[in-house]
């Protein structure tokens, strides 16, 4: 059997998911996406927090050249690519991407719909799609305009200019820099800080992160009656008086 595209821990609080085509410098292809999606399946199912990784020296160098040339039309609107990456967007629990090396095409689009991105300073992100004659059509034109701003997404976009990790940072399209010993550490200890908080509240505070600014403040409203009715903000309330009450 050929292995998967997609090496998968899963832990209680999280799964970790290696992108596993090193050989293609881990190219999307559509058997790395039907595997996404069955991912996404069990994180809707049993909501935890998903870091997303690549292997040494590369995140994702792009989607499959050589499935991309052999597809048309029909496929094309089939939005095979950013149906997954919306999935992943929308997913319950924060989503993490760690990323050393090489983030383009595919690849970088699946770093933007993340909530989190960490790099190594080997970072090099961006979209160079329009030089095969195609465009970014998994959420860059939309996701990353909204995380950087027009005129930078606009000159990444349609000249093909990818960002170095301090240029990354400093545009807050990363949020940190590190080592790549420390890369995973990093995502883990973000991890550990969002599994120390409640989940439902996390959970909800994604949802109104995500949500168009003409839902708010009604969804902040809703999201926050639901939690003030919840045992666990009882819970936690009472425990932070009755500590903060100690001697």
């Amino acid at each position: 059997m050929d292995e998967a595209s997609l090496v998968i821990e899963r832990r209680p609080d999280r799964v970790i998911a290696r992108l596993n085509r090193p050989a293609k410098r881990n190219a999307i292809d559509r058997e790395m996406i039907n595997e996404l999606h069955a991912l996404c399946e069990e994180l809707e199912a049993e909501p935890r927090t998903l870091i997303v990784t690549g292997t040494e020296g590369v995140f994702a160098a792009g989607a499959d050249i050589s499935q991309l040339r052999a597809r048309r039309a029909d496929d094309a609107r089939q939005n095979i690519n950013a149906t997954a990456f919306i999935r992943i967007h929308e997913l319950p629990m924060p989503v993490i991407a760690a990323i050393d090396g090489f983030a383009l095409g595919g690849g970088a689009e699946l770093a933007y719909a993340a909530d989190i991105r960490i790099a190594t300073s080997r970072l090099r992100i961006g979209n160079p799609e329009t030089g095969l004659g195609i465009m970014a059509a998994a959420g860059a034109t939309w996701r990353l305009r909204e995380i950087v701003g027009e005129a930078l997404a606009s000159e990444m976009l349609l000249s093909g200019r990818a960002l170095t990790a301090d240029e990354a940072l400093a545009v807050g399209l990363i949020s940190g820099i590190h080592t790549l010993g420390d890369l995973l550490p990093t995502a883990h200890q973000i991890a550990n800080r969002i599994a120390a908080n409640d989940a439902l509240a996390t959970q909800h505070t994604k949802r109104a992160l995500r949500a168009p600014r003409e839902a708010h403040p009604e969804i902040d409203g809703e999201l926050q009656a639901e939690l003030f009715e919840s045992p666990e903000k009882m819970r936690r309330m009472t425990d932070f008086l009755e500590k903060r009450g100690r001697p």
